[in-house]
């Protein structure tokens, strides 16, 4: 009974849970924003622009970028970013955007430098604001790497 009960619930997350997935198309808002000085870790979905002016204005007080244009009738905002970090050596890559059935994943690899690596010594803010297609489902970022 509990092995049927087992494998009934693995059926259940991989063909329920999961379901088909596909890549999403993205396009990448870090450059429009320029320099933005995370000092916490924030990984946050906007759906209009006032909520990510409020965000942007909370982070860099009296400073802060303009939002980049964003068609908000058709797309959403992911904004990814890790707090503080020792070095120009740190870095996000976005691995790649998959829909499935129960949510919207973001794979994204924080790039940490090598010992021998030539890099400024001075704090950056490594984060990535990325637009997708609008999507009621959950977006779920899967940070890999450096925790």
């Amino acid at each position: 009974m509990v092995v049927l009960a087992a494998a009934a619930w693995l059926a259940y997350t991989q063909w329920w849970g999961g379901g088909q997935s596909h890549e999403l198309r993205w396009r990448d808002l870090t450059p429009a924003l320029g320099r933005v000085e995370f000092t916490r870790r924030v990984t946050a979905v906007y759906h209009s622009r006032a909520p990510l002016e409020r965000l942007l204005d909370a982070t860099m007080p009296g400073r802060a970028p303009k939002p980049p244009r964003v068609d908000w009738r058709h797309e959403q905002v992911v904004v990814i970013a890790i707090g503080p970090r020792s070095s120009s050596g740190y870095s996000l890559e976005i691995q790649r955007i998959v829909e499935r059935r129960r949510g919207v994943h973001v794979y994204v690899r924080e790039q940490t430098p090598s010992l021998g690596d030539p890099v400024d010594p001075r704090v950056t803010y490594p984060y990535r604001a990325l637009a997708l297609r609008s999507s009621t489902k959950p977006v779920y970022v899967k940070l890999q790497g450096r925790p």
